[in-house]
């Protein structure tokens, strides 16, 4: 099965949540929830399953648990379509 790992970029306790486009290597994500808890890496895992057209089951946090960068891994999709496809997300906003 294909996969890959993505770099991220998080922004717990925004005002909008979103796809914000590339941050250096990684993704920048901003998603609503405050980093207590685990509240914002469950968000953002799930915003990165919607935008990756995938089960929120095929996304897992490898790691970064309690920092602002995250790397996560996708099953599913490899990294060019992931790419794509998070791309087009961060475009339409």
């Amino acid at each position: 099965m294909e996969g890959t790992r993505l770099r991220l970029r998080v922004a717990p306790g925004s005002r909008r949540a979103g796809i914000g486009g590339r941050h250096g290597d990684a993704w920048k994500v901003r998603v609503a929830q405050p980093a207590e808890g685990g509240r914002a890496n469950d968000a953002v895992l799930a915003l990165l399953a919607e935008a990756l057209e995938l089960p929120r089951a095929a996304v897992t946090l490898v790691s970064g648990h309690g920092a602002r960068d995250k790397t996560v891994a996708v099953e599913g999709i490899g990294a060019a379509e992931a790419d794509r496809r998070l791309g087009e997300r961060s475009a339409a906003r």
